[in-house]
């Protein structure tokens, strides 16, 4: 019997030993309430999982499946009054979603063969000089969205762990000047894009920033610097406009309160 079929009768058989009719009244709407969430949860759990540890190779190699919109590891209005409630619903639950449904429909018309077969993000990257520009936006937007996600979290600390903030300090002079070079980085970006801490083909980290959905990952002519991702900031307006309306720059600051200092510690050394 699945979980759902056993809720269903179980509070089937509670109804029928309730003799009151106000408690009849009250338990059904608490019950329908429950008996939703559990549907909901259980239809999520055969087609997604929750980003609760930062991005791992489980996304990037994920191969010849539908692509689904991940949960996030903490409700909309956590990181408040950093970013907004609202601007967080709508992003995920509009953004990200749409990015996931218009990846799933370019891979249904588009033959996997002269990449393999192999419809993981990893091999979509790889091989992204050989696709079409919309798997291209959509790929490089599902990934750098649940990138994004996890690298955020409420009561953030406010400095990096020790091994990354060691090479953080040897790599750019100090913590304050990283930030300060990040955030340039982010300001100078024209129109829409991402800025990344990344470890580079050198083994080194680098700041780097790339336009519209791509990311790091992606092997093409236009991509200056490759690497694997450490941070992601997102600086498409649609991030930050409901609340900082054109003042990217407050937004960037707001952003720096809620860093996810140990899913970057946990990238940077699985990085190596």
């Amino acid at each position: 019997m699945s979980i759902i079929h056993y809720l269903a009768s179980l509070l089937k058989s509670n109804f029928r030993n309730m003799k009151n009719i106000e408690s009849r009244r009250q338990f059904l709407l608490k019950s329908a309430g429950i008996l939703a969430t559990t549907i909901a949860v259980a239809g999520l759990e055969n087609k997604s999982y929750a980003l609760t540890q930062p991005i791992s190779q489980e996304l990037l190699l994920l191969e010849n499946t539908t692509f689904y919109l991940p949960l996030l590891p903490y409700e909309y209005g956590a990181l408040e009054p950093h970013i907004d409630k609202l601007t967080m619903e709508i992003h995920h639950s509009k953004h990200h979603q749409s990015y996931v449904n218009n990846l799933n429909k370019a891979l249904e018309g588009f033959d996997l063969s002269s990449i393999g077969g192999n419809s993981s993000l990893e091999n979509l990257f790889k091989n992204m000089s050989k696709l079409p520009v919309s798997i291209r936006n959509n790929a490089g937007g599902h990934f750098n969205h649940s990138m994004f996600w996890t690298g955020m979290k409420a009561n953030a600390g406010l400095t990096p762990l020790a091994t990354l903030g060691e090479e953080i300090n040897a790599t750019f002079g100090s913590f304050e000047t990283f930030k300060k070079l990040f955030t340039d980085a982010a300001m100078k970006r024209f129109g829409s894009g991402w800025t990344w801490l990344i470890r580079n083909a050198k083994g080194q980290l680098a700041i780097c920033s790339t336009a519209n959905q791509d990311n790091p990952l992606m092997v093409m002519e236009e991509m200056k610097e490759n690497g694997k991702p450490i941070l992601a900031l997102d600086v498409w307006e649609h991030a930050y406009y409901l609340k900082n309306q054109n003042r990217r720059v407050e937004y960037i600051n707001s952003w720096w309160n809620v860093v996810n200092w140990e899913a970057a510690e946990s990238l940077f050394l699985a990085s190596k």
